[in-house]
């Protein structure tokens, strides 16, 4: 039997696997944590460049004003690129459209890397919509490539290696960030348009590697490009079984053709898919890895961390992500999906509350800021081991081909709409709240235990119609969302 290396070194998959992931989630996961070491930079050239205009100093709520729309406005373009994938990736098709967002990255990096010689803090937030767009499109058109390109066995292996790309951006993010790379004051419009260089490789490299074997099959209609995007990608092969299972597909889709957004809303056949996955978004990212992951530098100055000691303490969160990232890989299809989620949720629930407890006692000794920093560190490793790692994963596997598209714009939309808001409220609740803001988190991560406990069907190794009729199977107190038809005879 193939061990999972020889599998994807067989064909070109393990080489699109990478120059998809340094343009796809890599992206996103850089731009998530970019701002967490400049952050004092950047508010020091919002307050010049003020002064530079109006010969007088901001008010410092103006500052965290401007800050604010800096952090939450690439949400915004994220939401406006989650809404364009269906349209693009109809259009271009799933290889085109990872294009497009690499061309989309350049520009921005672009207008980035001018803004601190127009001493213009507008550009940055222009920039940070176009980084916004193209993670949007890019998150989407990206999940729909790994997905139709992998085999049902290793299915999982291969769309979780969008989170290990996702921590690797992060990383990379935290790792520049450090004042002996670029994290120095004169050097930080550079951090921000660091990874444009990834981009130009995917933009210049991925025109020769195959497009989606499931969207030139079942969307396009060409078998043969279908077998030879297999064969490109995997070895050579008949491919029979794979290509059978499209076939079956195609059937249902051309029994139920593709959906518009409202429709889909509509439609009672994938509404436990829908939910699921909504529940499963919302409660991630007000689980905190988001706040976490934007506000690192703010949330351990308010643990008490040594100022000069919080950038290594965020780096040795990025190689914990990363070693956990791996590790879910490689459980994913021996264990499974649910316990990944109920598990990871259940764990991160006991992080918080003892997080909430230590942050009360940070004065009361040297040591305990370094505990809550340890007890951050452990919520997201268990993040990352369970939901992060798994999330990505189940969203390709629970939608069959004519319903994936409009879900993902759905999906990515609401959660890139959460994530703005968050994005701009969470400056704000910290000061307010202070440490209690993490028994919020806390009460979201144990909703998001018990509901995926309770009612996520398991999907590893069943085929995307099988797992389409576990959803349909699901009933509460008895009732269903799926209505069944029934026939009337008149005598």
């Amino acid at each position: 039997m193939e061990t999972l290396l020889q599998q994807l070194t067989r064909g070109n998959a393990l080489f699109l696997i990478f120059i998809l992931g340094i343009g796809g989630s890599f992206q996103s996961g850089y731009h998530s944590t970019e701002l967490s070491s400049p952050s004092p930079y950047i508010q020091r050239f919002i307050n010049s460049s003020w002064y530079h205009r109006y010969a007088e100093p901001p008010p410092p709520q103006t500052i965290t004003v401007i800050w604010s729309l800096i952090v939450s406005m690439y949400a915004v373009g994220g939401f406006f690129g989650a809404f364009s994938v269906k349209l693009i990736t109809g259009t271009l098709g799933r290889k085109k459209a990872m294009i497009c967002t690499s061309f989309i990255a350049i520009v921005a990096a672009g207008i980035m890397l001018a803004s601190k010689a127009a001493k213009s803090y507008e550009m940055i937030i222009v920039a940070r919509i176009l980084y916004g767009y193209s993670s949007g499109l890019g998150e989407g058109s990206y999940a729909m490539y790994l997905a139709e390109i992998s085999p049902t066995k290793i299915r999982g292996t291969v769309t979780l290696t969008s989170v290990i790309f996702l921590s690797l951006g992060r990383l990379f993010g935290q790792f520049l960030g450090l004042s002996e790379i670029l994290g120095r004051e004169e050097l930080w419009n550079f951090v921000l348009c660091a990874p444009a260089f990834f981009s130009v490789v995917q933009v210049i490299v991925l025109p020769f590697l195959p497009e989606a074997p499931r969207y030139l099959f079942i969307e396009k209609g060409s078998d043969k490009a279908c077998k030879k995007a297999l064969q490109s990608l995997w070895g050579q092969g008949d491919y029979k079984q794979e290509m059978d299972e499209m076939l079956t597909e195609q059937a249902a889709m051309e029994a139920a053709p593709r959906k518009s957004t409202l429709q889909l809303l509509r439609d009672r056949s994938v509404r436990w898919q829908l939910l699921t996955m909504s529940i499963i978004y919302y409660c991630n990212q007000l689980s905190g890895i988001s706040a976490i992951n934007t506000f690192s530098f703010d949330i351990f100055l308010k643990a008490g961390i040594p100022t000069d000691k919080i950038r290594y303490v965020t780096l040795g969160l990025g190689v914990s992500q990363i070693i956990t990232s791996i590790c879910c890989g490689l459980l994913i299809e021996r264990i499974g999906r649910r316990p990944l989620f109920w598990g990871g949720y259940g764990l991160m629930s006991a992080s918080l509350v003892l997080v909430t407890v230590t942050l009360n006692l940070k004065d009361s000794s040297y040591w305990v800021p370094y505990i809550s920093a340890g007890l951050i560190c452990l919520f997201v490793i268990f993040f990352c081991g369970g939901p992060g790692g798994a999330s990505n994963t189940l969203q390709g596997e629970i939608f069959i081909q004519s319903d994936r598209p409009t879900a993902y714009v759905v999906l990515g939309m609401q959660r890139w709409l959460l994530f703005a808001v968050l994005g701009l409220v969470f400056p704000f609740l910290i000061d307010a709240l202070d440490s209690y803001c993490f028994v919020l988190f806390t009460c979201m991560s144990l909703l998001a235990c018990l509901y995926t406990f309770v009612l996520l069907p398991e999907t590893k190794g069943k085929t995307m119609m099988e797992i389409s009729k576990e959803f349909k199977a699901i009933t509460i107190c008895g009732k269903s969302f799926v209505e069944e038809k029934r026939v009337e005879t008149k005598l």
